[in-house]
């Protein structure tokens, strides 16, 4: 039998073994995070995008990644600590994992080679270059916060760019259109 993205192996940030298929008939948000980006603060959008649509069957699930420039050094315990007291985040966190080369996690191996083409990728990308980074390739994760949505049967049906924030409509929309799938 193939794998499929709900079987998937992660742990939560408290080491508990886990997979997607926690979260089966839900709307995922998957969100690739650090501690210490500049789009950090996008927690407190996340966390307010959680609360106004949980109850519709709505979840994030957050990933902690220390691939670019090595802004989430902490352990998970650390992690789990800054996104509670800083943002009040309650949905979950999982163990952090890599999300680009040659240790990428099977869960963004997956994510990262679906034929989702992703919202909002050119303005982020030419901001990098003006820091002086030179962005991963189109189809690899580009920074941190890109966001993956999975519908309810477990398919990846939308992708956006790190700085397309939770309050952004081209991400409201899908989330929605997703939601209102029976």
């Amino acid at each position: 039998m193939t794998e499929t993205l709900l079987d998937i192996p992660v742990r939560h940030a408290d080491g508990r073994p886990a997979t997607l298929g926690e979260y089966r008939g839900k709307v995922m948000l998957v969100v690739n995070v650090a501690s210490k980006c500049g789009l950090t603060k996008q927690y407190e959008g996340l966390e307010k995008l959680y609360e106004d649509k949980r109850e519709r069957g709505f979840v994030i699930l957050a990933f902690p990644a220390n691939d670019f420039k090595q802004q989430e050094p902490g352990t998970d315990a650390e992690i789990v600590a800054f996104c509670t007291s800083t943002y009040d985040v309650q949905f979950p966190i999982f163990s952090k994992i890599s999300v680009a080369g040659d240790e990428k996690h099977p869960l963004y191996r997956t994510l990262t080679t679906s034929d989702t083409p992703t919202t909002g990728d050119g303005p982020m990308r030419e901001r990098l270059k003006g820091f002086g980074i030179q962005p991963n390739a189109p189809g690899e994760i580009l920074w941190n916060f890109e966001k993956f949505l999975i519908g309810r049967d477990g398919r990846i049906v939308a992708r956006f760019a790190p700085d397309v924030d939770a309050t952004d409509s081209r991400l409201l929309d899908a989330i929605d259109r997703e939601l209102a799938r029976v």
